[in-house]
């Protein structure tokens, strides 16, 4: 058996409509897992890129919104990487904006994950992947709620597999560092911040969707079966600096 092959297994990829999530659904697709492309918008484009699949509506501003997928269908394979973002100063930040990221990037999460335990406790295996951040190590400027939001996924990565290892579900994050998407482009295109960012990065280069990707198959296919509880940074090598 290959174990770092995802056949006969549905995966459910959040935010896969672009960025690292549209990755992350391919990789598993190109692994051999059935792949449900979820956003809160069209993932046509995903779905063109993997050859084939399904996708869902799924908006994560109502952190229930997952919560009578998992009831309907089997899915094997939870990858929790939708997310948002607000940015203004820490004395100026509103409780909107608070309420707004918290909702989707750590609410959302956490009962996502726990309808898909319910399903998944009874037959004794599940992954589950989270998507945290540098931030769930680092502070940052400017994203108080998103920094918070981040920690928070550390630590309930953490708490759901000390419940749920025992019980065959693994549960594990993976922190991105400074990679090539959407979110990124101003950054890359500012030749002051984008030397400052590589100067730190040891591996000399941006990270690239597709790094994401195949670590995200990692951590649901057998090979990482005794990996429970992990935060796996992909910078490059940035926290250890």
């Amino acid at each position: 058996m290959n174990p770092f092959s995802l056949e006969g297994q549905t995966a459910l990829v959040t935010g896969a409509n672009t960025g690292i999530g549209q990755a992350i659904a391919v990789a598993m697709a190109q692994a051999g897992a059935a792949v449900i492309a979820a956003g809160r918008r069209d993932c046509d484009e995903t779905l063109a890129l993997m050859g084939g699949g399904r996708q869902m509506r799924l908006d994560f501003s109502d952190p229930m919104a997952a919560r009578d997928v998992f009831a309907t269908e089997r899915i094997d394979i939870l990858v929790n990487n939708a997310g948002i973002i607000r940015r203004a100063d820490a004395v100026d930040f509103s409780e909107a904006d608070w309420d707004a990221v918290m909702d989707v990037n750590l609410k959302a999460l956490f009962f996502t994950c726990q309808a898909f335990a319910r399903a998944a406790l009874p037959r004794g295996r599940g992954k589950i992947v989270n998507i945290a951040s540098l931030l769930s190590f680092q502070g940052g400027i400017r994203v108080p709620s998103y920094t918070a939001s981040k920690h928070g996924v550390a630590g309930l990565t953490r708490l759901m597999a000390n419940e749920w290892a025992a019980s065959g579900l693994n549960v594990n994050a993976i922190a991105p560092g400074y990679i090539e998407t959407n979110n990124t482009t101003a950054l890359r295109a500012d030749p002051d911040r984008s030397r400052s960012i590589l100067d730190r990065i040891p591996a000399g280069r941006w990270g690239r969707p597709e790094d994401i990707g195949q670590t995200a198959v990692f951590l649901a296919a057998p090979a990482s079966d005794y990996v429970n509880g992990a935060v796996l940074n992909v910078d490059g090598g940035w926290l250890a600096r």
